[in-house]
């Protein structure tokens, strides 16, 4: 039997099996909290920096008060891979209202929990990756920013939930959200972008869109490798006529897309310029990052 992972909860690293919290928390009984997933390959973080500076700031956006200073998040995610002995890996970093009682007043929380879950991760199959997946548009529109911001990285993700239960039901693993005017804004867990005479096309973050830190990644990539890049509204029409698509996530990496509404994308095989930065992807994630064991 393998052993249990150790997981981070409020200043001890217990076994997974006893790291519990309340079911009077307000991350469980509300989704009121943050969190970030976080990369490690190599031995080494990736962005570290990036995805501690966003959770504080999605935190500062729902009045959340995060009880350890930035410093010392570093070291419960550093830790957090050292203790499970993991160098290529996944976090997922949470950090939840704390108990209260059953009504909404956050104040009745006084104690906000942290918790950091160190393991390994594979949201798709390994071949998907050279051959691209298929994707639906779902019905579910995306949150519109004067209600819940998406770039608020908050514990409540139905809106995300529910197109990715449309995805499923149309037998396909991701679904591309759009906004209410109708624009391309994300996936349910990935930023997406389309490749058109050599141009590369990503959503803005005005259309209502998470701020992928693997999605700035690519951006800065193809822009220091001479690709033209824009982060530029576009439409179904513009996806559909697209030579090539790929989607980014911390999770996902990066998966090229052949195929949206039976539409076939380009070739219907993964294009030149996503396999390009699928290659300086990879170069760059083997020698970037917080070291784990220093």
């Amino acid at each position: 039997m393998d052993k249990e992972k150790l997981v981070y909860l409020d200043g001890e690293y217990l076994p997974q099996s006893q790291a519990k919290l309340s079911v009077y928390d307000h991350g469980f009984l509300y989704g009121d909290g943050v969190f970030e997933g976080i990369r490690a390959y190599n031995g080494r973080v990736l962005k570290l920096k990036e995805h501690i500076d966003r959770l504080y700031a999605s935190a500062k956006a729902i009045y959340l008060t995060i009880p350890v200073s930035k410093e010392e998040m570093f070291e419960i995610v550093l830790s957090s891979f050292r203790k499970n002995n993991i160098t290529d890996g996944y976090c997922r970093l949470v950090v939840s209202r704390g108990v209260g009682d059953l009504g909404l007043d956050p104040k009745k929380s006084k104690n906000p929990s942290i918790i950091c879950i160190a393991n390994n991760i594979q949201l798709y199959p390994k071949e998907m990756y050279n051959v691209g997946i298929p994707i639906v548009t779902a019905s579910q529109r995306r949150n519109k920013a004067n209600a819940i911001d998406p770039q608020i990285k908050s514990l409540n993700y139905l809106n995300n939930i529910l197109a990715k239960i449309e995805a499923g039901r149309c037998g396909v693993q991701e679904a591309v959200m759009l906004n209410e005017d109708g624009i391309v804004a994300e996936c349910t867990g990935d930023n997406i972008f389309i490749v058109k005479d050599n141009i590369i096309y990503t959503p803005p973050i005005s259309v209502g869109i998470l701020e992928g830190i693997t999605r700035n990644i690519f951006i800065d990539l193809a822009k220091k490798n001479g690709i033209e890049t824009y982060e530029k509204e576009f439409t179904l029409f513009n996806l559909y006529n697209a030579d090539e698509c790929f989607l980014t996530g911390t999770g996902a990496e990066a998966m090229p897309v052949i195929k949206v509404d039976e539409r076939i994308i380009g070739t219907g095989e993964v294009g030149a310029i996503t396999k390009k930065l699928l290659e300086l992807f990879h170069n760059l994630v083997r020698n970037e990052g917080e070291v784990i064991f220093k």
